[in-house]
């Protein structure tokens, strides 16, 4: 079996090694694995051809994001993602190369996974490379929907959505998760040159982009975060009053993630957003009891507390 296609190829293991110690399944297990996501939690719970399937689908968003973050040359960057973009094509042609793609083959058909979604979250990681500047609210929610409102309404295919209206709380559900990242990565994001938060809210709170660059938390800072917080307090509020009862139970690993990034929003707020120097999140068996309490009860309470 041959090495990879491409000297742009986004990872340094082959092919053959792949085959001669992991399946693509065991591939994208371990990728998933190692991140330490909270999405992890949530597939623990799954069937297995569920699991299998969103392991995979979150393995293909690590590799394309990763795309972006590890690579310090935008042009190579974009090669690379030009090479991804190839491989959702030969994905749908019943070529798939990658162990990643190899896994989601099966489960394009069983839960109408369709390219040009993935395409879209492929589109979302390109703008990363952009001069990361929005204007507006509005402006962010566009980059928002290509990075995480489409991986929701890709997850709740498989989760077993049965309702047309699930895709609405997949999307809104995709965008509080996205925006609590956002306020998370603060200062992560600073020191890669990102400012996500839109120009005019910055301006109304009297924050300069420098000050974020800068890493400098003010009583401004404060306030515009207090803003950025409730408005993701709004959202989860929003995907919960948006889920249809008939869908309840089939989406509980989005529910689970709810509850787990809910939580982590509410530790940074206790924290007084101090996320400039620090990445906020929370231990692992903080994360697995949140998400086995939210599987029992099947997100009832959850459901409950984030609609008010």
């Amino acid at each position: 079996m041959p090495a990879w296609p491409s000297p742009i190829a986004p990872t340094s293991l082959s092919l053959t090694l792949v085959a001669d110690y992991m399946s693509p399944d065991e591939y994208c297990q371990n990728k998933a694995a190692q991140s330490g996501s909270s999405f992890y939690y949530a597939f623990l719970f799954l069937p297995p051809e569920r699991r299998k399937a969103i392991t995979a689908l979150y393995a293909f968003c690590r590799e394309v994001d990763d795309v972006v973050d590890e690579t310090s040359e935008a042009s190579v960057a974009r090669m690379k993602l030009v090479w991804w973009r190839d491989q959702v094509v030969s994905l749908y042609e019943g070529e798939a190369q990658h162990p990643v793609m190899k896994a989601l083959a099966p489960h394009i058909a069983n839960y109408d996974l369709k390219a040009d979604e993935l395409l879209a979250v492929i589109d979302g990681m390109e703008m990363d490379l952009n001069d990361v500047r929005y204007e507006t609210w509005e402006d962010l929610q566009k980059y928002c929907w290509h990075v995480a409102s489409v991986v929701g309404i890709l997850s709740a295919k498989i989760f077993g959505q049965t309702d047309p209206a699930t895709t609405d709380y997949a999307q809104k559900l995709g965008l509080a998760f996205q925006l609590t990242n956002i306020i998370r990565d603060i200062g992560d994001d600073a020191r890669r040159g990102r400012v996500y938060l839109p120009v005019r809210e910055l301006e109304t709170y009297k924050v300069a982009p420098e000050d974020i660059f800068d890493l400098k938390h003010s009583p401004e800072f404060e306030a515009l975060m207090a803003f950025q917080t409730q408005r993701a307090y709004g959202l989860y509020k929003d995907a919960m009053l948006a889920l249809p009862e008939v869908d309840r139970r089939a989406q509980r690993p989005g529910l689970l993630m709810a509850a787990i990034y809910h939580a982590l929003l509410k530790e940074i707020e206790r924290d007084k957003w101090d996320v400039m120097n620090q990445r906020i999140s929370l231990t692992p068996i903080r994360k697995l009891w949140l998400a086995w309490k939210t599987w029992v009860s099947g997100g009832r309470g959850l459901i409950k507390r984030l609609s008010q």
